[in-house]
């Protein structure tokens, strides 16, 4: 017997609404059996069915009569999977790709998979169940070339590199941006330069990396630095360890906005300041750092810019006009916020 399907969230206009996913886990049942009152395909227990149709009440949800619609003739549809919709950097990216998409008349499907692996190969085999035309992928695991060969639909990989599997992709200049970072602390005076570097499984943390290291090559400085995510739990749970293993840090490269405020939060909770003590630089651009005091220096990746570019690739390849394995690459920008100074 074939899988129930289970619809994801269509976004139109900048805003979420609840999932599945989010029902599922207040009315302490499966996916299963959520699509399965969802979609009338099954009978549900009297006791169980009541308890999700309060969490829909509760959540406001309403299933997308035109999701289902999409199984059954060409859909216009393409699909954007993320790890998280916490993530500030890939909703902006999302925003872009979506008024692109609409422009031409495609809607986009939001598919938030929580970081798991399991729950990315499950949307991606949806998306392809449900005839869309391609996907937008930041995946969260170095095994999902497989699953998106498997599904043959045109992919743009965001914010990496393309693999082997992948047949566009859309990425900054990390290199350049690690470079920057680290050279714009040596700038202001900094000698013992801690970098918490991104996820090394994905192109943009190992060239951040390296640009990073060349710095520290370039000027006798020695490597420091911390495996850490790009979220805020992930720079929280890392900032402790900055202090304890290196002391006598007096500037920090942070893998990412987010990241570089979790630090902030906690090198302020222990009476360090910024900059005066220790210098911060992030690393994205989102809006958020700029609405933070000090405001915070930062490495700007174009999110607009990216989004639109990707829609415009994945167009090229549901067009067939694009080229295989195309690795877009758009430069990066250095903005100086008030967490840095010239000494």
């Amino acid at each position: 017997m074939a899988a129930e399907p289970i619809y994801p969230v269509i976004i139109t206009g900048g805003g979420a609404l609840a999932n599945l996913s989010d029902i599922a886990r207040l009315a302490g049942v499966s996916l299963a059996t959520v699509s399965r009152v969802v979609n009338g395909t099954a009978r549900v227990a009297p006791e169980k069915r009541e308890r999700i149709l309060k969490a829909m009440r509760e959540t406001g949800f309403q299933p997308v009569e035109s999701a289902k619609a999409f199984y059954k003739q060409p859909s216009s549809l393409i699909g954007y999977v993320i790890p998280s919709l916490h993530n500030l950097f890939l909703n902006e990216i999302g925003t872009a790709l979506e008024e692109a998409a609409q422009e031409k008349g495609y809607q986009v499907v939001v598919c938030d998979s929580g970081r798991e692996p399991k729950r990315e190969w499950d949307y991606i085999r949806l998306l392809s169940e449900m005839n869309a035309d391609g996907i937008v992928i930041t995946a969260n695991n170095d095994e999902m070339e497989e699953e998106i060969r498997r599904c043959r639909l045109p992919v743009v990989v965001v914010d990496r590199k393309a693999g082997r599997e992948y047949e566009a992709s859309v990425s900054s200049d990390n290199y350049l941006g690690g470079q920057l970072a680290a050279e714009h602390l040596v700038d202001c005076g900094c000698k013992r330069l801690v970098h918490l570097r991104g996820p090394q499984l994905y192109s943009s943390g190992q060239m951040r990396f390296q640009g990073y290291m060349d710095v520290c090559r370039k000027w006798n400085l020695e490597p420091r630095f911390l495996d850490c995510g790009y979220d805020f739990e992930s720079g929280l749970a890392c900032a402790p360890h900055i202090l304890e293993r290196f002391p006598d840090t007096d500037g920090i490269l942070c893998s990412s906005d987010m990241t570089a405020l979790s630090v902030y939060k906690y090198l302020s909770s222990k009476g360090i300041r910024v900059p005066e003590d220790i210098m911060l630089v992030g690393f994205d651009g989102v809006r958020l750092g700029r609405l933070m005091t000090p405001e915070l220096t930062t490495v700007v990746q174009p999110a607009r810019r990216m989004g639109r570019e990707a829609f415009s690739l994945l167009q090229e390849l549901i067009q067939g006009a694009g080229p295989r394995n195309l690795q877009k690459t758009v430069p990066v920008a250095f903005r100086q916020g008030e967490t840095t100074r010239r000494k």
